[in-house]
This record gives C-alpha cells, structure tokens and sequence, in this order.
C-alpha cells in the first residue's frame, strides 16, 4: 500500500482526507483545528492509518502564506515526511475535471490525487538562521512601505502649515529636523522665539554639530517663517495631526535602526552572506534579502529553478503553427527576490561616483555593465535588458554558492 494524508489548510482549521493507495480513500473526510488538541487527534488518525496499511504516510499540503505553519512543525517534530504543493500546481489538478465544484472536502481529495499523478519533491526545511533573517528583512520591508506613507501623509499636512520649512534643514526628515519642528511648529511660534533660543534648542537636539552650526540654522529657520504664507494656522487639527506624524516617523527610525542591527548581526554569521556580497554592486540589505529570500540553494538541482523561483522566467505560447514573440516573465516566483534583484542590478550597473568629471560610466560592476550595454546594443528596451542582468545576476549567485567561491573567483 502506498497510504497519503491530504489537507485543505485554511486560517486555523483544515479539511483531512486519507487514501490508502490510489483511488482508495480512507473512511469520511473531516476537519481538524490548528490547536494542541485538534493536531494531536489528527495525529492518533495518522497512526491508525500507519496500523491499517503498515506504512507512514506523507502529508501532502498547499503552500498557504503562514497558516499550514503550525501544521508543518507539528508533524516534521515528529518525523512525518511534509510535501508542500505549490497552489499553482493543485490548481491546474483541480481543473483538469469538467466538473466546476469546489469544497474543502474535494480539495483535500484533490491533493491526495495529485500525490499518486505527479513526482513531488519533500519539503526541506529551511534553517533556523534563515528563516530568521527572512522575518527581519521582511519586517524591514513592511515598515519601510508604512514609512513612505507616513511621509507623504506628513508633507501634505506641512503643507498646509509651515510650507517653508522644507528649506531649513538640509534632510527634512532628520532627527533635528523633526524635533525642531515638533518643537516650534508653526511661524508663530518660531517668531516669538529669538535667535538665540532657537540656535540653543537645535544644538539640544543636535549635540554633535557646533553652536555656529545652529545659529545658521537658527537664521534660516526665522527667514522661512518670515516667508511663510500662513502667518497663523487656523486649525489646532493640523498641529496635532503634524505632532502625531512627527512622533510616527522618529519611532519608525528606531524599529528600522533596530531590526538593521539584527540583520547586520545574524547575517555575518551566515557563510553564504559573504560569498553574495563579494559581488560588486551588492550591498549589505540586499544580500540579506537575497540569501533568506533563496534559504538552502540545496532546494534548486539547476540556476533554471532558482530563475523560476524568482519569478524571471519568460512564459512562451506556442499552438500548431502559431509561436509568441513577444513573451513576458512569469512573476509566479518570489515577489521580494524579484524586486531585490531589479534593485541589486541597478546599483551595479550604474555610475559609481558622486560626480562626474567625464561623460564615461563607470560601473560598480564591469561584467555586468558590458552584458547590459551589448543587450541594449540588440536592440532591447531597458526593462528587458534589466530582467535579462537580473537573470544573468542570478546565475552567478546559483553558481557562488553551489561552489562556495566568491565572485573573484567566478571564471
């Protein structure tokens, strides 16, 4: 006998169905929920099912975001084989029937099918340290999105309040420059106060530039409240709102400044982080991103799995004669390594200096940097020739890491 366990996973609950062997289901699907007691009587109906055929069965799943994690750890803790199915994969199953029906129960079915139709791999287990820094890099991300709403929510109240602060500081979201607006909001106050008070506070909030420092900021901070159209804010909403955004951006530095701290400290503990940032153009964000993102390269026996992983590989089309040209990439893969790597390929090709004494670029990446140049050569617009470095870029990493040599290294 070759016995399976299917479950339909949903948010704290999932649908069971037994097989047997092929097309022998065992006894009436029913629902578990993903709690110590709903997973240790799943775990006494696996065991019956061990008795019965004399065998252990997989577990066979659909990758669900977060919710099958609990139902993961469980039953890997306790030796069972997890086969984790890409949704994509039991979707094209399900479909192939020419009956449109869909319930947790024939979804569970439906997995237990697919186990006996297609040559599935294990899951394997990403390490501890992985999986943490792809939770910190992920954190990190997520904040950063809520930072860059907070500012523009932040700038359209500035706007209506004191429009010429902008031009005090030279980073208006700078410490200093936050907490001395918060201190003086509006041209009133800042009026009120002189010059000498004003140069005192910033030097507070700045303790490591001079006194002339902020008595130049002082001076500046007085003129743009002179030239400031509203002399006096109406609405004691906007101050408020302006305070609570002030206080928003400052906590979110820390959070950021906190989390880089672990991502710096628990990535330099990781072999396979040094070997990514021996790349040019590769900085220390991004190859965290890029090593948690792709875990074990153990998963991938070919770079062809690791592009697809990415989501970069073209879809073709072709039926009878017909044949597309004109093909996109797939972007089924991971979404947050896709991006990474679009941002880890920009940094390489482009010029490394500040400024620019002649019109010659030159690159962090030189190899890198030809292959786009000859792709634009081709005749390709620049965001073809970029997924194309970005594949190129990948290939590279698959082939570091595989060999454990550094870019140097790289023939």
């Amino acid at each position: 006998m070759n016995p399976v366990i299917g479950l339909d996973v949903a948010k704290g609950e999932s649908q069971i169905q037994a097989y047997l062997d092929k097309k022998k289901p065992y006894k009436k699907s029913f629902k578990v929920q993903h709690n110590l007691e709903g997973l240790a009587s799943l775990l006494d109906f696996i065991k019956e099912l061990e008795d019965v055929t004399g065998e252990r069965p997989p577990i066979i799943l659909e990758s669900t975001g977060h919710y099958h994690k609990p139902v993961v750890q469980y039953f890997e803790d306790r030796g069972y084989l997890i086969i984790i199915v890409n949704p994509l994969v039991s979707y094209k199953a399900k479909n192939s029937t020419l009956r449109k029906v869909k319930t947790d129960i024939i979804d569970a079915n439906h997995l237990c099918e697919l186990y006996y139709k297609e040559d599935l791999e294990p899951y394997k287990k990403r390490g501890i340290q992985l999986l943490n820094l792809r939770n910190l890099t992920r954190q990190h991300d997520n904040i950063t999105g809520i930072v860059v709403q907070t500012k523009l929510q932040f700038q359209a109240v500035l706007d209506q309040v004191f429009p010429e602060y902008s031009k005090v500081f030279g980073n208006l979201y700078s410490d200093v420059s936050l907490l001395t607006l918060q201190a003086f909001p509006t041209s009133e106050e800042v009026l009120k106060a002189d010059c000498e008070t004003l140069a005192i506070k910033i030097k507070e909030f700045c303790n490591t530039r001079s006194l002339q420092w902020a008595n130049k900021q002082a001076e500046k901070l007085i003129a743009a409240a002179a030239q400031n159209p509203f002399q006096k804010t109406l609405y004691s909403s906007l101050i408020l709102s302006l305070d609570m955004y002030i206080k928003m951006l400052l906590e979110y530095k820390k959070h950021l400044s906190m989390l880089e701290d672990e991502i710096d400290a628990l990535a330099k503990s990781i072999e396979e982080y040094e070997i990514i940032r021996s790349i040019p153009g590769i900085g220390e964000k991004i190859a965290a991103t890029i090593i948690s993102e792709i875990g074990e390269i153990q998963r991938y026996n070919h770079p062809k799995k690791l592009v697809a992983f990415a989501g970069i590989d073209p879809t073709v089309f072709e039926s009878g004669t017909f044949k597309g040209t004109q093909n996109r990439i797939t972007k089924r893969g991971s979404s947050r390594l896709r991006q990474t790597l679009y941002m880890a390929v920009k940094c390489a090709i482009r010029d490394c200096r500040k400024q620019k004494t002649t019109d010659e670029i030159i690159p962090r990446n030189k190899r890198l940097r030809a292959f786009y140049d000859r792709k634009r050569e081709e005749g390709k617009p620049y965001k073809v020739a970029l997924i194309a470095c970005a594949n190129k870029l990948l290939h590279w990493i698959y082939a570091l890491l595989k060999n454990k040599t550094t870019f140097q290294d790289l023939a």
